[in-house]
């Protein structure tokens, strides 16, 4: 399991405030010192002045941590696709900014989304940008996010060619989410490949912590109506839910964290607080029954409205 920080610098859907950066940094601390080293980031997360927040945090609080698997670290950022970068030299230029925040090497660096649906031709240079940086040795490891099977195929194809391996996958994936692996079958690809496939919003945004019902009180912003949307419809994925995590002693999310695990991803759940953090915690050294794995399939495949996809996924 990894740790997200998608909400590291979000003021908009994540209520992010400056004064929460000692807290954040007992997440980080808690998290590595439990094992939990990777930290997932992308040099587009912050909102407005905020821009880059969550990687220069990472970076400090990395630089600051003194214990046990420091040695383990391993910071994942993700470059944005923006309309301005359409070069292989403006991946770079990104990939040493993200460095800078930092403040150290990059050990993963992601293509945030695909641009196939809409823009093939900018692509094709940015993943060329990611090829450099690997090359030029400014990065660990490659990776992708928001990739189908058939574009996933088409990069590693190009990859290849210049000796470049994809480690990780990253897609939207939950009980409410099982779009990208169970409809496209994107598991076996990347099994077959020998990529690491890694789980996005393994919560579904929070709806699966079990802490909000159809009749309220809703999370502000987009959350909130999101969530009304959902919530009726998604009762026997809670209840199944519910029903798993009273006989084993855990919690909701633990629950929804671990059948993550056990369909062979590594789920990212954020955190903005020590409880969050050990809670999510709380999902690893047990595992679910394969016929409680089956359960949750059975009650996910039967839920009637599921998470929003993500319109960059490709196919």
């Amino acid at each position: 399991m990894g740790c997200g920080t998608w909400a590291w610098g979000n003021q908009i859907l994540w209520g992010y405030k400056e004064t929460m950066d000692d807290q954040l940094q007992q997440v980080f601390n808690l998290c590595v010192n439990h094992g939990v080293t990777l930290f997932d980031t992308g040099d587009s997360y912050g909102t407005g002045r905020l821009n880059g927040r969550s990687e220069l945090l990472l970076g400090r609080f990395a630089k600051e941590y003194h214990g046990l698997n420091q040695d383990q670290i391993c910071i994942a950022t993700k470059l944005a696709a923006y309309p301005w970068r359409w070069t292989s030299h403006a991946m770079v230029s990104a990939g040493n900014a993200s460095a800078q925040r930092l403040g150290r090497n990059i050990d993963l660096v992601q293509m945030h989304w695909s641009t196939a649906n809409y823009a093939p031709w900018q692509e094709e240079r940015l993943l060329d940008g990611l090829a450099d940086l690997y090359e030029q040795g400014l990065v660990k490891g490659v990776g992708l996010s928001n990739f189908g099977p058939k574009r996933l195929l088409w990069v590693q194809k190009k990859f290849q060619a210049r000796g470049v391996p994809i480690a990780t996958l990253q897609v939207q994936y939950s009980l409410l989410s099982t779009y990208p692996v169970t409809e496209l079958g994107l598991k076996t690809v990347c099994d077959d490949l020998g990529i690491k496939l890694i789980a996005y919003s393994p919560l579904a945004l929070g709806l699966l912590t079990g802490k909000f019902t159809e009749n309220g009180p809703f999370p502000p912003g987009i959350r909130g109506l999101l969530f009304r949307q959902l919530l009726p419809g998604a009762k026997r994925i809670l209840e199944c839910l519910r029903d798993i995590a009273n006989f084993r002693h855990k919690s909701i999310s633990q629950v929804a964290i671990n059948w993550c695990i056990c369909k062979g991803t590594i789920p990212i759940p954020g955190a903005k607080s020590v409880a969050q953090a050990q809670n999510n915690i709380g999902a690893l050294g047990w595992q679910l029954s394969e016929s409680e794995v089956t359960e949750l399939d059975i009650a996910a495949a039967k839920t009637d409205k599921k998470m929003v996809q993500n319109i960059f996924q490709t196919k």
